[in-house]
């Protein structure tokens, strides 16, 4: 039984925050004294395992695991392992995470085991001193072992990066060369107005169109039809016989084709990243043994999911289109 929403779109993309903690503060992305949710508004593992089997009952077919910092929830590995039955059932297409790579060298060869193939590492910068400056609290060296330690374990990367003028646009040739060399795609994000941070974001902004024209000054890309089932239009880059993806939710809007809804890790659906419309599971969820209620709370939220969002970097009022962080929605 699929899950088809008021425009005809299967939704068929679970992505589940299932923490709102990490262990960066992301410049773009946090404040640095942020507020953390309270451990009882949480989900416990055994109610995210729960939700997510109504999910992929519904027909969802690939799951990604994000955070905040999905590796930071303690004992996620559980939960992991008891999602990956689903792969071994062939109900689940993918199970997947984006990470920002920390906590890789220890978990790489446990998720590889569970039948991870295929992960996304988040990385804006390969110059350790930017990396630190970015991340407020990160350490290149530690994520770029955690990348070695995915490959050596099988799992295929993909990079992204954000797009941040003045911050890393010269460095992203360098990043796709080297990136391309070692075998990871990468992909190129605009920056979204999303929670209140401590920098102006409209000083960060670099459409992505204009990164294109500047790329295209010293490779050949191709435009292909290439999916992973995400927003990222893909072009070939004929020098160094790699992909790179551009999502672009400020300039190119990709709502047609929105396969996707976003689980919080309190047990909030969201339709649409950037949209504040959204339905409570946690309380159908804890009301009852049986699923019969939220899987009705689903399908009436899939019954509003909107067309699209409307994404502007308001230069007037300098406020977020969506108030909430993206470390709460995830990603």
């Amino acid at each position: 039984m699929d899950m088809v929403d008021p425009f005809g779109r299967t939704i068929s993309y679970l992505r589940v925050s299932v923490t709102d903690r990490c262990d960066f503060r992301c410049v773009y992305c946090m404040a640095e004294d942020m507020t953390f949710l309270p451990k009882k508004d949480l989900l416990s593992l055994e109610e995210l395992d729960r939700l997510c089997a109504v999910f992929i009952e519904k027909g969802v077919r690939k799951l990604r695991l994000t955070g905040g910092e999905p590796l930071v929830r303690k004992n996620i590995m559980h939960l992991i392992r008891e999602l990956s039955r689903h792969l071994k059932s062939g109900a689940l297409d993918e199970l997947t995470l984006t990470t920002n790579g920390s906590q890789l060298s220890r978990f790489a060869t446990e998720l590889a085991d569970c039948g991870v193939r295929r992960i996304n590492v988040s990385l804006d910068t390969l110059d350790a001193d930017k990396f630190h400056a970015i991340t407020r609290w990160g350490h290149l060296d530690k994520v770029l072992a955690g990348i070695d330690a995915a490959q050596a374990a099988g799992i295929r990367v993909k990079l992204n990066a954000v797009a941040l003028k003045g911050f890393n646009d010269v460095e992203i040739p360098e990043m796709l060369r080297w990136a391309h060399g070692r075998g990871m795609d990468f992909t190129v994000i605009e920056t979204m107005p999303m929670g209140e941070i401590d920098e102006d974001r409209t000083d960060q902004y670099l459409p992505l169109s204009l990164l294109r024209a500047q790329l295209e000054q010293q490779f050949t890309l191709t435009d292909i039809p290439y999916k992973t089932g995400g927003p990222a239009r893909y072009v070939e880059i004929a020098e160094t016989g790699g992909k790179l993806g551009f999502i672009t939710p400020m300039t190119h809007n990709f709502c047609e084709s929105c396969n996707r809804v976003r689980l919080t890790c309190t047990g909030t659906l969201y339709m649409c990243l950037g949209q504040d419309d959204a339905a409570d599971l946690r309380a159908p969820l804890r009301a009852s043994e049986g699923n019969d209620l939220v899987a009705s709370a689903i399908d009436e939220a899939i019954g509003r999911k909107p067309k699209g969002h409307d994404f502007i970097i308001d230069r007037r009022t300098n406020r977020p289109s969506v108030s909430r962080h993206m470390s709460v929605t995830g990603g």
